[in-house]
């Protein structure tokens, strides 16, 4: 989605040598936030119960997803940002 108005955040609860070695390895390149394994900050404030959770946010700052299935969540990020999916 390179040239859109669109951001992406990371929050992992791996230990955080472990979330540094995957974002090298799979060169991802968005910024991750690390929250403790139970009972974290950023999790509570989320009400993140299972891990990956996903959310898009509209520009209105309204959840527009919330759930584990990233083919679901990226086709709603791409109608954000008006990139055509595979299906429409």
């Amino acid at each position: 989605m390179e040239g859109k108005n669109f951001t992406l955040i990371g929050v992992n609860s791996d230990k955080l040598e472990d979330g540094r070695a995957a974002a090298k390895k799979n060169e991802l390149n968005w910024r991750s936030f690390q929250n403790i394994q139970e009972g974290g900050k950023i999790s509570t404030l989320w009400e993140v119960n299972a891990w990956p959770t996903i959310l898009v946010i509209d520009q209105n700052l309204k959840i527009v997803y919330r759930g584990h299935d990233g083919h679901e969540a990226s086709k709603i990020a791409k109608g954000l940002v008006g990139t055509p999916t595979v299906d429409g």
